[in-house]
């Protein structure tokens, strides 16, 4: 910094160039203090201008700040924008929405409308239609006048006025209630009240008639309007309903007992059913034992000769195996496993033919009486199970009169209509021959009825029955096709009725008894397929002892290889058992036939399973032997097909 120029030191100067100098040096000092005071001024302005530099810069970032801010801003204000539109858009599509959804909802509005009208219609319509074919009079009133507005149908058809005699009067000044002070004071009380009752009121028609009546009637609103509704019942009617319904609640009880009972026979035809299977095994294991011990038994009797002490033995094997034979027959048929093998036969000539056998099983003080019918029709039935019912029932009238009494056996024509079979289901209406077997024994209360034909149901002492018998005597008229019925009444006896079907076919021929006297003899070859090996071993002994020569198999595939293998002589007879393992008898036979058409087939079983029958009923054209038979009855069969084929 210079001297401050506001007190100058002025020099002394002894010449005039001095002063000069001086002065310009003084000149010089002022310009350079002025340049000083320029220069701090420009210094300061420099300053200034940095700090307006600095200002400015400030300023500009203030503004590319509040630049950048109103960009932001605006961006922001953009974005606000675009969702403002965004949110406009959405809001017309609502708005669009709700108009659509306005407009459905008008629709449906109007839609609803339509169907409350409609369904007002039809409430109307149906009321209407109620109110016309309603089966009580009704009377619509006024609720303030009493006056009538509507009458249906039924009021003017109960008591005989016209609507026109209804229509616009007051309900005490009409027909049946005119004049009555009680009809007043009725309808003032339903005035008071919104329901009014009056059971066995009398109302007089128009033509004179007293009708019993009950008179309901209640008050309820109809645009603001009081109206009173009176219903008027026939109690005439009223009763003939409530008959109705009794009637129909006895049959719908009876319905119920029906069904329990058909339930319950449901329940007993499974069991039986079981049962039956059980029995039809054993029957048919059984009837091949039987076949032996009787067969070995007629070769012993044969070989003791006539005066052998030991022929009593012998023959109470016999009886016993007889006797055997009988239960399992009763099995079988009560199974329905038993072979039929019926023929058409006069049922007069059945019965006289078991009158000796049937008069042995009855006691001498019991009286038996054959009413044989008239010009009655033939039968298709198998006579031997014929006689094994007779047999069943004579029995058991017998066991009814411990103290004697008459037994009568019938034979008729008989017709059963519609009316019969609508009270006994499961019989078809036509032309029968009826057997008939009655007694004038104990006879037998409801309860015993109900189970008379149950299997193993027996009322004899322990010991004294099986209980098969009417059940096999009832299976055994089934499959022939017929009916059995029975009337009893407790200490009046009993009645059974035993229907067939009348056929109108010739008599067929009854096949003659075993002729006495040697056995029949051949040389013949026979094929014996048995699968019990004791009853193969007794066919083919009694076969050979009568001069055949006798081929033996255990089954039908057996059999085969046998035929294929045989050398000699042709195979002329085949005795073969039905039901064997692997193959059985039938379609044994039916290959055997391919190469051999001439060889005749005896089947021989205990039961069969349909092969070679329908239903238990033998088909046409099979020869047929039944287990257990004798060595006789195996000689006499065999010699007849070989006969028959000559």
């Amino acid at each position: 910094m210079l001297p401050s120029t506001k007190d100058p030191v002025i020099p002394v100067a002894s010449d005039r160039s001095e002063i000069e100098q001086d002065a310009a040096a003084l000149e010089h000092y002022k310009e350079i203090e002025k340049a000083e005071v320029r220069t701090e001024q420009a210094e300061v302005r420099t300053e200034e201008a940095e700090l307006r530099t600095e200002e400015a810069e400030v300023r500009t970032d203030q503004a590319e700040a509040r630049t950048d801010q109103a960009e932001a801003r605006t961006e922001l204000a953009n974005t606000r924008t675009e969702q403002a539109n965004t949110r406009t858009e959405q809001a017309e599509k609502r708005t669009d929405q709700a108009n659509t959804r306005t407009d459905e909802a008008n629709t449906r509005t109007e839609e609803a409308e339509a169907r409350t009208a409609e369904a007002i219609r039809a409430s109307e319509l149906r009321y209407r239609r109620l109110f016309e074919t309603a089966q009580d009079g009704i009377l619509i009133l006024d609720g303030d006048t009493g006056q009538v507005l509507d009458a249906n149908p039924f009021m003017m058809d109960l008591l005989g006025y016209s609507q026109e005699e209804f229509l616009g009067k007051k309900l005490w000044e009409i027909g049946p209630f005119k004049g009555t002070d009680a009809s007043k004071t009725a309808f003032t009380e339903l005035q008071q009240k919104d329901r009014v009752r009056y059971g066995g009121m009398s109302l007089e028609s128009k033509d004179g008639r007293r009708v019993e009546v009950e008179f309901v009637s209640n008050a309820y609103l109809v645009d603001q309007k009081r109206l009173i509704q009176c219903n008027i019942r026939d109690l005439a009617e009223r009763r003939l309903a409530a008959d109705k319904i009794t009637t129909l609640n006895a049959e719908l009880e009876q319905g119920v007992v029906e069904r329990q009972r058909l339930e319950a026979q449901f329940i007993e035809v499974q069991k039986m059913e079981v049962v039956g299977q059980l029995a039809a095994g054993v029957a048919h294991d059984f009837n091949n034992i039987l076949a032996v011990i009787m067969g070995y038994g007629d070769l012993l009797s044969s070989d003791l000769g006539p005066g052998s002490p030991l022929l009593k033995y012998t023959e109470e094997i016999r009886h016993a195996s007889d006797r055997a034979a009988g239960l399992t027959r009763q099995l079988l048929v009560f199974s329905r496993k038993q072979t039929v093998q019926p023929l058409v036969l006069d049922l007069n000539d059945a019965v006289r033919e078991l009158d000796k056998l049937l008069m042995r099983l009855i006691d001498e003080n019991i009286e038996m009486r054959i009413v044989s019918g008239k010009d009655t029709g033939h039968v298709k039935a198998d006579s031997g199970y014929i006689g094994q019912v007779l047999m069943n029932l004579v029995v058991n009238a017998r066991d009814a009169m411990p103290d004697g009494g008459k037994l009568t056996i019938a034979i008729n024509n008989a017709t059963l209509d519609e009316t019969y079979t609508s009270r006994h289901p499961g019989v078809i209406p036509g032309a029968f021959v009826m057997l008939s077997v009655s007694d004038t024994g104990t006879g037998m209360t409801e309860e015993v009825k109900a189970r008379l034909f149950e299997a193993f149901f027996t009322t004899k002492p322990k010991g004294k029955g099986t209980g098969l018998g009417l059940s096999t005597c009832q299976t055994i008229v089934q499959q022939s096709g017929g009916y059995i019925d029975v009337y009893s009444e407790l200490g009046q006896g009993t009645t059974f009725k035993i229907y067939f079907p009348r056929v109108e076919q010739p008599i067929d021929a009854i096949a003659a008894l075993l002729p006495s006297g040697p056995l029949p003899r051949g040389t013949e070859t026979l094929l014996v397929v048995e699968d019990d090996l004791s009853l193969r071993h007794l066919a083919r002994g009694v076969l050979e002892t009568q001069g055949y020569h006798v081929l033996v198999a255990p089954n039908g595939q057996e059999a085969l290889r046998v035929a294929r293998d045989h050398q000699g002589s042709p195979i002329r007879l085949v005795l073969s058992d039905v039901i064997m393992p692997q193959m059985g008898g039938r379609e044994m036979a039916e290959h055997l036939k391919t190469t051999n058409p001439e060889l005749k087939v005896l089947f021989t079983s205990g039961y069969t399973d349909d092969t070679i029958s329908h239903h238990g009923v033998l088909e046409a054209g099979v020869e047929f032997l039944a287990k257990p038979y004798t060595p006789a009855a195996l000689a006499f069969k065999v010699r007849e097909l070989l006969d028959a084929s000559a």
